[in-house]
C-alpha cells in the first residue's frame, strides 16, 4: 500500500466528518446518513485520532469546525461532489444510451425506418431518435450523434463517410402497367400522370421530370396529368398507390422494388451529382453506441452497393 492511501481515512468516514461538519451537528448528519448519532461521532473520533488532531470544538448544544477541521472539511467536501458528478454522469450514460440520428424526411422514412428492426436486434438497448429534417442541423448545438448529410461530395464535413450514390429512374406499381397504357419506351409517359416531387430550390434538380424529359429528349411530352407533392415520401406512397409515376432514387426505392410495391418499367436511368454521406457528432464519435451504430450504416451501405444492379432485373 502506497504512502498516499496509508495517510486517507476511508470513505465511509469522511462522509460522516463532511456531514457533520457542513451541518455543525452529530445528530443531524446521523438522519442524513440513516445512522445512528453515535455512530456519527466514532467516525469522527476515528479520523481525529488517524490524524492526531481535533476536528471540531465540542461545546455544549454547539459543534464549531477547528482550522484543520476547516482544512478537512474543504476539501472532503470537494471531493465528495466530484465523485458524485462522475458517478451521475457515468450512471446517465449507461442507462439512457439514446442516439438520436437526423436525415432528409425522404431518406428516413423510405431507406433508415424500414431497416432499424435489423439494428434494434443486435441493439435493443439503445433508444434510437429519428430527427427527419431536410435542414441541415448543426450537431453539436442540436445535440444530435449522427447524421445522413446529402449532398455533393465537395459539400462533405471532414471525416464525413460515403455510403452511397443515387440512381435516378422512373417507378411505379405492378397494376398501374396492367390496368392502364403500356409503359415500355420513356414516351410512353405521355399516357400517364406524372408524380412530381416539389422540394426545395436547386436541392434536387435531377428529380424533376422537366429535367429528365429533357435528359430523355423529349422536352416536349405532356403527360395525362400532374401531381405534386412537398416531401419525397408522399410521391412515392402515390406512386405505390398507383396514382401515377414517380421519378425514383435508387437506395430510396430498391426494397419497394424488391417487395413488389414498385417496379422500375424502363431501363432509362441516370446518375445524380449527390450522394449520402455519414456524419457523426465530435462530441459522440467515442461513444460505443454512436460506433457500433455507424459500423451498421456502413454494412448496410455495402450491401446495398453489392446489390445496386438488381434494379433493373
Amino acid at each position: 500500500m502506497s504512502e498516499q492511501r496509508r495517510n486517507l481515512p476511508s470513505l465511509d468516514l469522511l462522509r460522516g466528518f463532511e456531514a457533520a461538519a457542513r451541518n455543525l451537528s452529530f445528530t443531524k448528519a446521523a438522519v442524513e446518513l440513516f445512522v445512528t448519532q453515535s455512530a456519527v461521532s466514532r467516525q469522527v473520533k476515528t479520523i481525529e485520532e488517524h490524524l492526531g488532531v481535533a476536528l471540531f470544538v465540542r461545546r455544549h448544544r454547539a459543534l464549531l469546525l477547528t482550522e484543520a477541521g476547516h482544512d478537512l472539511y474543504r476539501a472532503t467536501a470537494q471531493a465528495l461532489r466530484q465523485i458524485s458528478d462522475a458517478a451521475a454522469r457515468i450512471r446517465e450514460r449507461g442507462a439512457a444510451r439514446t442516439l438520436t440520428v437526423t436525415a432528409t424526411i425522404g431518406f428516413a422514412s423510405l431507406w433508415l425506418i424500414p431497416r432499424l428492426t435489423d439494428f434494434r436486434s443486435q441493439r435493443p438497448d439503445i433508444d434510437i431518435r429519428i430527427s427527419a429534417n431536410n435542414a441541415m442541423l448543426d450537431l453539436e448545438r442540436e445535440g444530435i450523434e449522427v447524421a445522413i448529410r446529402y449532398c455533393m461530395s465537395k459539400m462533405a464535413p471532414e471525416g464525413a463517410i460515403k455510403l452511397f450514390g443515387e440512381v435516378v429512374l422512373p417507378v411505379c406499381s405492378p397494376k398501374l402497367v396492367t390496368r392502364a397504357a403500356p409503359l415500355a419506351t420513356p414516351g410512353d409517359l405521355r399516357h400517364h400522370v406524372l408524380l412530381h416531387y416539389e422540394g426545395p430550390d436547386g436541392i434536387t434538380p435531377w428529380l424533376n421530370w422537366t429535367v429528365w424529359l429533357e435528359t430523355m429528349q423529349l422536352p416536349d411530352l405532356k403527360p395525362a396529368g400532374s401531381l405534386s407533392f412537398s416531401q419525397y415520401d408522399q410521391t412515392i406512397q402515390a406512386a405505390i398507390d398507383g396514382q401515377g409515376v414517380a421519378l425514383g432514387t435508387s437506395p430510396l426505392v430498391r426494397q419497394l422494388i424488391r417487395q413488389g410495391k414498385l417496379i422500375a418499367p424502363l431501363a432509362k436511368k441516370s446518375e445524380s451529382s449527390r450522394a449520402y454521406y455519414l456524419v457523426t457528432s465530435a462530441n459522440a464519435a467515442g461513444r460505443p453506441e454512436v460506433m457500433d451504430f455507424a459500423g451498421w450504416m456502413v454494412r448496410q451501405a455495402k450491401h446495398e452497393l453489392r446489390n445496386r444492379g438488381d434494379l433493373l432485373r
